[in-house]
């Protein structure tokens, strides 16, 4: 029961982060849009069925029974084709209900407000309003990474262990008596708390790659770079030919026929990993969410073959890329598998949910700049082409073009939320399915 009741607050943490996120990138678009005296009708965390609203002045705030997303309404989003305009929704969401529910919601006309219309701005204007939800995602995601990385920090490992001589895999000893020799991490000074950084000067990044190098060297001399106490110290080590039990990728003894464990001789140092959460210092925020805002826009330029991976895991024998796209129902399964896992501690279960909002807020504002709409990126896009026509056209002294006529873009709006759509369905068909396995 225990376990169950950590799966669900997991998946609670998650919900809450996700609505709160998609609360804020909202704020980003509403704030602007009122201080450039926009008219904002609506303001709305969800879609469908309105379950809590409250006017406030002009603008009516509120929940919708499906928080997977959020609006406000601009009048005015759409230039019209003569006195007073449709209302516009901008949203947060990809999801196929999104322009039908936004435009069930905007349906009010400009009147006789005309001057207060989103598109009578300045191009810059409309751009910054645009522009600010998905910035007010990123500024989220420094500010949780900031607290993951100074705050708890990043997960190193570590010596955690050294042996002071070498026994075999089958002995029946576990301790060291006179004449055994001694480990090759004694002998080589090694200390509890070193990091290995590179093995005859090629870069480890993590255990098992020292220990691949290390068991394929035996009565090898490799040079050892390691970090200890902030320093880089280099030490020299031999490793002994010595017995060992083999193991399996995920870290079990291989049996053989009769199920007895299965040993092999390897090079041998004596060394044991620990794992441990090391603060880094707030140099280290930024290139972090720049290495997340890459990742992500690496996955949206690959989306085509992504799917299609997606697609044959979900429906065939294949494993899910644990790199891939996931939707908001593998991310709340990741988030409860990590609330429920006694192999972490309470430091690292929270500092890993929150490392999981921070990257859902890095989604949410790379995808939304997507120049496409009904995305934010489309509205700027728009406005881009309506100031580099205006451009030209005052540079050549031609007749003003006007605004452009995004709403000449809604059959290709709605062909995109239709694809976005599908593409939700089928990643949350393989999650439920054919999940990501996180954890080996």
């Amino acid at each position: 029961m225990e376990t169950v009741l950590q799966f669900i607050l997991g998946v609670l943490v998650i919900f809450v982060g996700l609505v709160v996120s998609i609360g804020l990138h909202e704020v980003g678009h509403l704030v602007p849009a009122k201080l450039f005296g926009v008219k904002v009708t609506q303001y709305m965390i969800g879609f469908g069925p309105t379950l809590w609203s409250k006017r406030r002045g002009e603008t009516e705030y509120g929940l919708k029974a499906i928080p997977l997303g959020g609006y406000i309404s601009m009048i005015g989003m759409f230039p019209p084709a003569k006195t007073g305009g449709a209302v516009r929704t901008a949203s947060t969401g990809f999801f196929n209900t999104l322009v039908q529910d936004a435009r069930e919601v905007s349906a009010e006309t400009i009147g006789d407000e005309d001057d207060r219309a989103f598109y009578r701005l300045p191009v810059w204007k409309r751009i910054i309003i645009m522009a600010s939800g998905p910035a007010m995602n990123f500024v989220i995601a420094i500010v949780v990474f900031a607290i993951v990385l100074c705050g708890f920090g990043v997960a190193k490992t570590s010596i955690g262990s050294i042996s002071q001589c070498v026994l075999p895999a089958t002995s029946e000893r576990q301790t060291c008596e006179p004449g055994d020799n001694p480990g090759p991490g004694v002998t080589a000074g090694f200390e509890e708390g070193d990091i290995i950084t590179a093995i005859d000067g090629k870069t480890v990044s993590n255990w098992d790659e020292s220990t691949a190098i290390i068991q394929k060297s035996p009565n090898k001399t490799l040079s050892v770079e390691v970090q200890r106490d902030g320093q880089t110290k280099t030490l020299t080590v031999v490793p002994l030919l010595a017995e060992r039990y083999e193991q399996d990728a995920s870290g079990n003894k291989v049996l053989d026929e009769s199920g007895q464990p299965v040993t092999q001789e390897v090079g041998f140092v004596g060394i044991g990993p620990k794992q441990e959460l090391v603060p880094q210092g707030p140099d280290a925020v930024l290139p972090f969410v720049g290495e997340n805002i890459a990742g992500v826009v690496h996955i949206i330029v690959n989306l085509p073959q992504r799917m299609v991976d997606v697609a044959n895991a979900a429906f065939g024998p294949g494993q899910r890329d644990p790199n891939g796209p996931i939707s908001v129902v593998g991310v709340g399964r990741a988030a409860g598998e990590i609330a429920s896992m006694d192999e972490f501690t309470v430091q690292s279960k929270v500092a890993t949910l929150l490392g999981l909002i921070g990257s859902l807020n890095i989604a949410l504002g790379v995808i939304n700049l997507v120049p496409l709409m009904p995305l934010d990126g489309g509205h700027i896009a728009g406005a881009l082409w309506e100031g580099i026509r205006r451009f030209f056209a005052k540079l050549f002294k031609r007749r003003d073009p006007g605004p452009v006529d995004t709403a000449k873009l809604m059959p290709l709006t709605f062909a995109v939320v239709i694809v976005l759509g599908a593409m939700s369905v089928l990643l949350t068909y393989a999650d439920i399915v054919k999940p990501i396995n996180l954890f080996g």
